[in-house]
């Protein structure tokens, strides 16, 4: 499985133990909602990074005071119609103000993956045999839109307003 992040191909250094197994010492490593809430205590005292993964029922509202300890949130598209993990990003970006990691893990299709970065992923596990340059090339199809979203990007009016094209910063 190839994970692209922040509009490359990365290595990945984070592990998903089973809910029975033990976490590795040093590596990062995600832990399900129901393991976090069972295992709290035990897992503040980790010296290695933290990852929470969401399925797409649990809303990252359930946590929203304990964000800031968690290194990566990965957020699950059990399936190609379910597209609450978009809502969840956004409101992890927008509302909570989170800025670690945001991981789109599951059914995470090549068509999808500029909406998903609009919505604040930045970080892909990429299941599929296509060629990764397939998905990078994706990623980079536009430099301009219209709508303002969590990814930060400027929307085509305030570059005109600018007076500056889509690909320059201003």
């Amino acid at each position: 499985m190839a994970l692209l992040k922040d509009g490359a191909l990365a290595e990945d250094p984070w592990t998903l133990p089973g809910e029975a197994d033990e976490l590795p010492a040093e590596a990062p490593a995600f832990v399900s909602l129901e393991r976090w809430q069972a295992e709290r205590e035990r897992l503040l005292g980790r010296n290695a990074p933290l990852g929470l993964r969401l399925r797409a029922e649990q809303s990252p509202d359930t946590v929203a005071e304990e964000l800031h300890r968690f290194a990566a949130i990965a957020l699950e598209f059990p399936r190609f119609q379910d597209g609450r993990a978009y809502s969840h990003a956004r409101r992890l970006r927008e509302h909570h103000g989170y800025r670690g990691e945001i991981r789109a893990v599951g059914q995470v299709l090549r068509d999808q993956l500029l909406f998903m970065q609009r919505c604040g992923f930045d970080a892909f596990e990429i299941a599929s045999d296509e060629p990764v340059e397939a998905w990078l090339a994706a990623m980079a199809e536009f430099s301009v839109f219209y709508q303002p979203a969590s990814d930060g990007s400027r929307p085509a009016w305030r570059h005109r307003l600018a007076g500056t094209q889509g690909g320059e910063a201003a």
